[in-house]
């Protein structure tokens, strides 16, 4: 990891009527670190990683992916993303999703080593209906990476997965990070972001409360102890 800065949100404020999403909000993702951005439900998880992905724009502030606007297609192309919830046809058998995504970008990687990443090489012929709620998950992981991200976005990306996957698919993650990829991580699976995280950012009520390594945001307790600490504080300043 360096401190070369490869997605940023400026001062970033994101508001939907009256209601303020993201107050003010000030983030940096480095190349090659993994960030967990965690949060109670409706904190703004959502809405930073829309701004990232360029499907919204700030109210107020700058967002920068690659040293340029994530809305524009030459930086939404160096972006891999694997949202919470997605769709794609049910009648395309796996090999087929994997070559029609790959074939949006100009520098993809190839299908076998997609296949080998996702660990879908025995399911590359079934079609995606009849696929497991974990298989659909590694599908999606494979389109999320099929382009060669700068940037890879995962949204929830372990749920459905049992522990075993759950581990290939973190072992896959740290690997990823080696070749100077940039991972933005949301997840309700605590001891994900420990195992996973260089640096977590928590947000909560739009607004980002603390910042900085797994072992700084624990102090001598666990990350969930911190978690509950810090949110429930916000509740309590506010009650």
């Amino acid at each position: 990891m360096n401190n070369e800065v490869v997605a940023q949100l400026q001062d970033v404020t994101k508001t939907y009527g009256p209601t303020t999403a993201l107050d003010a909000v000030t983030l940096d993702l480095r190349r090659g670190e993994l960030l967990a951005l965690l949060g109670p439900n409706g904190a703004g998880k959502t809405s930073a990683v829309r701004l990232l992905l360029g499907l919204a724009s700030p109210t107020a502030g700058r967002v920068s992916v690659l040293g340029g606007d994530p809305r524009e297609e030459a930086f939404r192309t160096r972006t891999g993303v694997m949202l919470q919830t997605s769709a794609v046809p049910d009648t395309l058998r796996v090999s087929e999703h994997i070559t029609l995504f790959s074939s949006y970008y100009e520098n993809p990687l190839p299908l076998a080593e997609v296949l080998r990443i996702a660990r879908l090489e025995a399911l590359k012929t079934r079609l995606f209906r009849q696929l497991s709620g974990g298989e659909k998950q590694r599908v999606l992981f494979a389109l999320a990476i099929c382009g060669n991200p700068d940037l890879l976005v995962l949204d929830e990306p372990t749920v459905g997965l049992d522990v075993a996957a759950r581990r290939a698919f973190w072992g896959e993650i740290a690997r990823m990070r080696q070749t100077g990829c940039t991972i933005l991580l949301t997840t309700h699976y605590l001891a994900e972001a420990d195992a996973l995280a260089d640096r977590i950012a928590v947000i909560d009520r739009g607004r980002v409360i603390a910042e900085g390594s797994p072992s700084l945001i624990k102090g001598h307790g666990t990350l969930e102890d911190a978690f509950l600490a810090l949110t429930q504080h916000e509740e309590e300043c506010v009650a």
